[in-house]
């Protein structure tokens, strides 16, 4: 497999196979900017690296957060996108880049309004509130699963006219002297390359994190940890982006999550943690306000003996969890244990029952942990456990963009038609894992390629007006 590099000059061959916009990445973010491009009647390709679209996506609990949507206001839901930002910010301790928190929770709910018009059935999640977010915003198909989010995608944007290459590794891409990029080289299973040539770029393609050497220079701390995301998570957006003197921001931000089954290698929703649930070490003590955010927790779980700790819950969590896939895989493999009392539990954990017992003694309804975790409710025998670990999903930095998904070089000015948007691109996290407020990973990629297609519409329409005389420009921003 070659390196991805920006060749300048004329493409070969690229005027045999010409779209208007070419996107690299048929995940979450692509399929939607493909979709409302189709639905402008913009002929438009998508170009995916695997036989069928996944990604990242496809990996996730498939969970888009937004406010204001049809399927908030139906389920009675008060809130805003004015309030949804201000969660984000708060999570991001005012981090998270302005601009891009006002246009992705400004255009979330119009995104998710557009897909839920070519089918896609979503509902509010209920029940509980995940870590920073104060009302239920938090939308998903009735599978609620990430695989069932991007299947339902293609079928709506291929079922538009949106055009769909898979197997095909995006390696190449051919601009001029300006940075206008006019095709791009796909790599095919054969080893043959074609060559696609188009007027605007969007970049969808996520980030770093299945790039071992870029998450141990950028993300230290995730340097041993396991990697629960798609390997096609390389990084190549930033090296395309360095290549063609792209800005780069947030390199620091990414999402976690301190609930990764080991051996077994499943997600446990974090749901556990927030209807009361609490994550114990080998010493039999908490080390974490568990409500503060899972992704944060990936370190602290890390930082614990043996860079493992078991998720404690009850039979009341327990019906709650069975209703989330991915638990229902873990339990599968596995991963549950059940203990009739505490010196079982103990026994499970290799721990001592008396330190146990005085850990479990602050679970009791108005009980003050030390970390400031305020708890409800007692737990109640029997005891069901899961060992779990800290694991790297997604990266939350990458090339600098605009309002718009437009990619900034290093002097703050727009390339001429070069887009942006998800894991390709700077999100809503700041540059620390703290940063990370549930749902942000396709927050942005859905809110992101709803404008990114809206922002490509924008480009040829000014490019018809070029070709009549006009010059074109960049705009400092």
């Amino acid at each position: 497999m070659s390196s991805p590099a920006v060749l300048r000059g004329a493409a070969p061959g690229a005027d045999a196979m010409h779209v208007p916009v070419a996107i690299i990445g048929a995940g979450a973010c692509g399929l939607t900017a493909a979709l409302r491009l189709a639905d402008a009647g913009i002929e438009t390709v998508l170009i995916e690296r695997d036989a069928v679209p996944s990604g990242s996506t496809a990996l996730s609990s498939g969970f888009i957060p937004a406010a204001g949507s049809a399927a908030q206001l139906a389920a009675g839901i008060e809130d805003d996108a004015a309030r949804f930002a201000a969660d984000i910010q708060a999570k991001a301790h005012g981090t998270a880049a302005p601009h891009l928190v006002a246009a992705y929770t400004g255009a979330a709910a119009a995104a998710l309004d557009n897909l839920a018009r070519h089918g896609l059935a979503f509902e509010v999640l209920d029940g509980f509130l995940y870590p920073g977010h104060t009302a239920r915003r938090m939308h998903t198909l009735p599978e609620r699963t990430g695989a069932a989010l991007v299947a339902a995608l293609e079928r709506a944007a291929t079922g538009a006219g949106a055009y769909l290459l898979t197997r095909a590794l995006a390696r190449r891409i051919w601009a001029d002297e300006d940075g206008r990029i006019s095709a791009v080289g796909c790599e095919r299973p054969d080893g043959s390359m074609d060559v696609i040539g188009c007027d605007v770029l969007i970049l969808a393609c996520n980030g770093f994190g299945g790039n071992a050497a870029m998450v141990g220079e950028h993300l230290p701390a995730m340097r041993d940890a396991v990697y629960g995301g798609h390997a096609g998570n390389d990084g190549s957006a930033i090296e395309w982006g360095r290549q063609l003197g792209a800005r780069l921001a947030d390199l620091g931000g990414y999402q976690g999550h301190g609930s990764w089954a080991t051996p077994q290698g499943a997600l446990v929703s974090w749901a556990v943690m927030m209807d009361g649930g609490v994550q114990i070490n080998r010493e039999g003590r908490r080390f974490h306000d568990e409500t503060r955010g899972y992704s944060e927790a990936a370190v602290h779980v890390l930082a614990q003996p043996g860079g493992v700790a078991w998720n404690v819950f009850d039979s009341r969590t327990l019906a709650l969890a069975r209703g989330f896939p991915d638990f229902v895989q873990a339990e599968a493999g596995q991963a549950l244990k059940t203990c009739a009392d505490l010196p079982a539990l103990a026994a499970l954990i290799g721990c001592g029952a008396d330190t146990l017992g005085r850990t479990l003694a602050d679970v009791r309804p108005g009980g003050l942990g030390v970390d400031g975790r305020r708890f409800e409710r007692a737990l109640q025998a029997p005891y069901h456990a899961v060992k779990v670990t800290g694991a790297l999903f997604h990266t939350q930095g990458g090339l600098d963009i605009d309002a718009q998904c437009r990619v900034l070089d290093r002097a703050g000015l727009a390339l001429p038609n070069l887009l942006a948007a998800g894991g390709a691109a700077r999100g809503v996290s700041g540059n620390d894992v703290s940063g990370y407020l549930s749902g942000n990973g396709l927050l942005s990629a859905v809110a992101g390629g709803h404008i990114a297609a809206a922002t490509a519409a924008a480009l040829l329409k000014r490019e018809l007006v070029q070709d009549s005389g006009n010059q074109p420009c960049r705009t400092r921003i």
